[in-house]
C-alpha cells in the first residue's frame, strides 16, 4: 500500500467530529461509557467531506459503549447511506480500527488487498471487514464493517444517546434538518419511529 493518506469513511457515531477526535487524541466521548487511548499519531484530519455511499446502515449486536445496537454498513442494502470522510494517515486508520475492536492501537494494516479487490477481511471481528468505497482527490476511501450481511444477523435496538450522536454527525456533515435526519435513522431500525427520533434530536425525552 503506497498511499500515505486514506479517507476513513464513517457512517455511525464517528460522523460527529468531537466523537471521532477521541479516537485520534484519546479520552471519553460525551455520553459514552468508556474511553479510548487514541492513535499513535494524534494529528487532526487534513480534510473532511460529506459522502453518500450506496447501501445502507443497520443496527445489530450490543455495544458496551452505548448499551444498544451498533451501527453497521451493508453495501448491498437498497438505497444510500449518509457518511462523513476524514483524510487521515493509513497508520491512523489502522489505530482507529483497532480501537473499534477494543484493542490497543499500534499495528498498521496492510491495505493493499482491500484497495485492489474492494473487500478484505483482516479478522473475524465485527469491524474487521474492510471495504474500498472509491477514490477522492487521489486517495482511497475506506471503511470497516461486519463480515455478515444485514439479513444474516438479528437486528437490535440502538440507544437514544447513540442515535443522538449519529444524528448530530449527519447534521454537521450534510446539513440536514431534524425531520430528514429522523426519517433516515428510523429507516435504518424498526425499533424507533421517525417522530421518536425527531424528539431525541430536539433534546426531548419520551
Amino acid at each position: 500500500m503506497t498511499a500515505r493518506r486514506v479517507w476513513y469513511v464513517s457512517y455511525g457515531s464517528n460522523m460527529r467530529a468531537d466523537r471521532f477526535t477521541r479516537y485520534l487524541v484519546g479520552g471519553t466521548p460525551v455520553g459514552a461509557r468508556r474511553g479510548y487511548p487514541g492513535c499513535r499519531d494524534t494529528s487532526p484530519p487534513t480534510a473532511t467531506r460529506a459522502l453518500t455511499v450506496p447501501g445502507g446502515v443497520y443496527f445489530a449486536t450490543e455495544s458496551r459503549v452505548w448499551l444498544g445496537g451498533r451501527a453497521f454498513y451493508d453495501p448491498d442494502l437498497p438505497g444510500t447511506a449518509a457518511a462523513r470522510a476524514y483524510l487521515i494517515t493509513s497508520g491512523q486508520f489502522g489505530d482507529v480500527a483497532a480501537q473499534e475492536m477494543y484493542r490497543e492501537p499500534g499495528a498498521d494494516l496492510d491495505l493493499t488487498e482491500v484497495v485492489a479487490s474492494g473487500r478484505h477481511a483482516v479478522g473475524e471481528g465485527r469491524y474487521e471487514t474492510l471495504l474500498h468505497l472509491g477514490e477522492h482527490d487521489g486517495h482511497p476511501a475506506l471503511t470497516f464493517t461486519a463480515p455478515w450481511r444485514a439479513d444474516e444477523v438479528e437486528h437490535t435496538k440502538p440507544s437514544g444517546p447513540y442515535l443522538e450522536v449519529i444524528g448530530g454527525g449527519v447534521a454537521e456533515s450534510h446539513g440536514w434538518g431534524v425531520d430528514r435526519i429522523a426519517a433516515y435513522l428510523a429507516g435504518a431500525t424498526p425499533f424507533w419511529t421517525a417522530a421518536e427520533v425527531a424528539d431525541l434530536l430536539r433534546g426531548l425525552r419520551g
